[in-house]
């Protein structure tokens, strides 16, 4: 494989006033460490107690505890402690007074840091917002930096699904993009078994809980999925990271981060054989598949029945299709391929004669010129 030495292109003036807007904004706004797990009981907010302690006491940095939930565990209640805590506002609703984190007194008191647990809490109504995340969004404006804390099925893409797996339907929910907000991430795993030793141990629920949820939500199965999906969150949130460094500095090599599987499909002549070959590639490299038809005319009847059989084909074994629009075949390929991340192309023979090669060139000969650092594998058909 060869390296691409050619150098990144330079951003217009446009592309420099709006990467300079968008640094001055980061600037004042304060930054979200978020501390994403699967289950209770895994350790997020140990952990992000242990971060704020960290803080205050080794880096003499300004940290308060906004509001944290301890379920009377005896490591987070030590954790405690040491901490200012600033005290909840309470709240009267249907005769009963309720305690809420005070986000007046937050902004009033403008530490470095805050401690804000439970960022899917639903707050009580009559409090300034609906949803403890949005509370975290003012304090972030308010250019305060906040540690928070959820676990990974309260991401509301996923609300059917872990519903499917668990059985339980989660009834606070966070928007998918507030995950997007964090600056970090940190993902804390513990392996099932350990779960469930700790909680047989008491230390997640009171003893006389632990039956119930052992036979319902804490079973290894639902844990182990569970536990599947925070991790891929987790690596989507670090590939969306990488892509969006490329792309505001304008790096055009690919970085090799994941493997990613590209197959062209033609309307010329059927793209099954290709379509199993980049499959059975994906799998064996765990990898990303993408199929993609590049529509440069209008197409006969004969053409859109083969693409719909090639569509079908791709439809049964769950790969994703992608249709571009492109006068140059090669170029819209090579294009899309470098902005997604794409490190292996698979590609059919030409059917181009010899009298629109010399016209066009070849489009295998094109791509593996635009593409120098992306394997391509040329398939006989």
């Amino acid at each position: 494989m060869t390296t691409n030495d050619s150098s990144p292109k330079k951003p217009t003036p446009d592309e420099l006033l709006a990467r300079l807007q968008k640094e001055e904004k980061a600037s004042k706004r304060g930054r979200l460490k978020l501390f994403l797990g699967f289950a209770a009981g895994v350790g997020k907010s140990y952990e992000m107690l242990t971060e704020a302690y960290r803080r205050k006491n080794d880096r003499k940095q300004d940290v308060v505890v906004g509001f944290i939930e301890t379920h009377g565990r005896r490591g987070t209640v030590e954790q405690v402690k040491d901490l200012e805590v600033i005290p909840r506002k309470v709240i009267e609703y249907r005769d009963v007074n309720l305690e809420e984190m005070d986000l007046d007194a937050i902004l009033e008191r403008k530490p470095k840091w805050v401690v804000v647990d439970e960022l899917a809490h639903t707050n009580v109504p009559g409090s300034k917002n609906e949803k403890r995340y949005q509370d975290v969004l003012e304090i972030l404006n308010a250019g305060i930096n906040v540690l928070s804390a959820m676990n990974v099925q309260h991401l509301e893409s996923l609300n059917d699904a872990v519903q499917q797996i668990t059985g339980v339907k989660v009834r606070e929910t966070v928007p998918d993009w507030v995950l997007g907000e964090a600056n970090e991430v940190v993902t804390i795993d513990i392996s099932p078994r350990a779960l469930i030793n700790r909680l047989q141990r008491g230390d997640i629920y009171a003893t006389e809980k632990v039956p119930t949820a052992l036979s319902n939500f804490f079973t290894e199965g639902n844990l182990s999925a569970l536990r599947e999906i925070a991790l891929r969150e987790v690596a989507g949130a670090v590939d969306r990271s990488v892509q969006g460094y490329r792309e505001e500095h304008g790096v055009e090599q690919v970085w090799h981060t994941t493997e990613k599987v590209l197959v062209c499909i033609s309307p010329d002549k059927l793209s099954d054989k290709l379509l199993r070959r980049g499959w059975r590639i994906s799998q064996r490299l765990r990898a990303d598949l993408i199929g993609v038809y590049v529509a440069t005319d209008k197409i006969t009847r004969e053409q859109q029945q083969i693409l719909d059989e090639d569509f079908a084909l791709a439809a049964r074994l769950n790969i994703k299709i992608e249709q571009l629009n492109g006068k140059k075949i090669a170029e819209t390929l090579a294009d899309y391929a470098l902005k997604n991340q794409v490190t292996q192309i698979v590609i059919g023979h030409s059917k181009r004669n010899r009298f629109h090669e010399a016209l066009g060139g070849s489009i295998v000969n094109n791509l593996l010129a635009l593409v120098k650092d992306i394997d391509v594998l040329v398939v006989a058909t």
